[in-house]
Order: structure tokens, then C-alpha cells, then sequence
């Protein structure tokens, strides 16, 4: 069976290391992840951070709003409440772009700019990853489809996608209209028939977060374009089971 279906870490390897980590991110890339997808907020000295809540208080050992800490501050904190027994400091994005340059990993950027409006944030994520020449590896997403419409504005050459959790209709349409390449609905947002016809619209299609072996095996067979998972490993033992059945 010919295999197209991309693996992307949800947040890293998030299943197994602590979301949002480096730890995280070198694990999606040992167990064979073609990409990853990390958040993205700024912090009050205005550095891009890599964290998914507004608030410090479920990931790390911190409390209180991350945009009220400046990165030095942030970086002293253990990103890591789950697993405890490993140490994870918050990295930024810079330090992350910087990784990506010793690998072929896709990465995904989320802006998570629906709560807070950070001022400047696609402008600094842009210059980073200009700074670093990866325009060709990275995706842009978020649920305030604004932004990523301006990241596309300051820089058409890095590819955009909205994220939505609710079914659309036609969303090859709306994702054309805003010079989308791809869509990334909620796995539930994203029946056959839908992943089917944005493919053939030329729109690629990458659920999240699809974590049980059944949904991955129904959209490996539907060759879809890609999906993210906490669980990498496992997502690409399964690619090579089915690509030998």
C-alpha cells in the first residue's frame, strides 16, 4: 500500500514527554515524525515563547499570565507539571528555529492570539523564521484566521492554514479565498467525504489531535494529506504496518 499520509507531533512528542519541550520535540524527531506543531505567545519583553495556555498554571511549575513574565523569567520555570521527573525548561522559538536547522522536520506555528491580541506577534515569528530560512518548512496556523490572513499579507511564501473545530461547508473554498494551502479541522470536523474533496481541490487536509489507532488507520487509508497526534512513535509503527499489508 502506497502511503502518502504525513505524521506531525501534536505539541512534540506530547504523549510521552512534556508538551511544548524540546524534550518533546527531540522525541517526535527520534521516533520518525515528518513534523511538528508547537504555540506560540509572546512574552511582557516581547520574546516569542513557545507555550500553549495564556496562563502558566497547568504546564509548569509557574503561576499567572505568561504575557505578565518577561522570558527570563519564564525560562527559569520547569515546563513541566505532568512528567515530573523530567526537567524541561520553556524554550522560545528562536531556540527551536535554531534545532530545526540540524534536521528536515516540517513545523507547524500556532499563533495563539484568540484570548490576547499580542501586538507584533506574526511580524517577530515571521522575522525569526526568515532569520532562519526555513519559509519552506513551516506552516502557520491559528483559530483567529486574521492573523494568519497577515502573516500571508507580510510573507505569501510561507504557507497558511486556519484551524476550526466545527464542520464547514466547502472549506477548500474558504481556504482558497484566503490563500490557504491547507486546512486543519478537528479530527470530528473532518468526515471522508470532506478530507476527500479538499484533496481534490488541491487543498491538504491535517486533522488534530488523533490519538486512537482506529481514526488513524481510516485516514491512512483515505491517504490523507496528514495528521497530528501525541503519539508519534505509534502513529509511525502503524504507517509501516499498513504499508506492508
Amino acid at each position: 500500500m502506497k502511503i502518502l499520509t504525513k505524521i506531525f507531533a501534536h505539541r512534540g512528542a506530547s504523549g510521552e514527554y512534556p508538551e511544548n519541550s524540546m524534550l518533546a520535540f527531540q522525541a517526535a524527531e527520534e521516533a520518525g515524525a515528518d513534523g511538528i506543531e508547537l504555540d506560540v505567545q509572546l512574552s511582557k519583553d516581547g520574546e516569542v515563547v513557545i507555550i500553549h495556555d495564556e496562563t502558566l498554571n497547568r504546564t509548569t511549575n509557574g503561576s499567572g499570565w505568561v504575557k505578565d513574565h518577561t522570558f527570563q523569567q519564564l525560562s527559569r520555570l520547569n515546563a513541566n507539571a505532568k512528567y515530573r521527573r523530567m526537567k524541561a525548561p520553556l524554550p522560545s522559538l528562536q531556540e527551536l528555529l535554531e534545532w530545526l536547522t540540524s534536521n528536515s522536520l516540517i513545523c507547524n506555528i500556532e499563533l495563539k492570539n484568540g484570548v490576547i491580541l499580542y501586538p507584533q506577534l506574526e511580524e517577530k515569528v515571521i522575522e525569526l523564521v526568515q532569520r532562519y530560512s526555513l519559509q519552506d518548512r513551516i506552516i502557520i496556523s491559528s483559530f483567529n484566521h486574521y492573523s494568519i490572513v497577515k502573516c500571508y499579507s507580510l510573507a505569501p511564501s510561507i504557507e497558511i492554514a486556519p484551524l476550526y473545530n466545527m464542520r464547514l461547508y466547502m472549506p477548500w473554498v474558504y481556504a482558497k479565498s484566503i490563500r490557504a494551502k491547507g486546512i486543519h479541522p478537528k479530527l470530528r470536523a473532518a468526515p471522508p467525504e470532506i478530507i476527500k474533496a479538499a484533496m481534490e481541490e488541491g487543498i491538504e487536509v491535517r486533522p488534530y489531535t488523533v490519538n486512537k489507532e482506529r481514526d488513524m488507520r481510516k485516514l491512512i487509508k483515505l491517504n490523507c494529506s496528514a495528521f497530528f497526534t501525541d503519539y508519534p512513535k505509534r502513529a509511525k509503527v502503524l504507517v509501516e504496518e499498513m504499508k506492508k499489508a
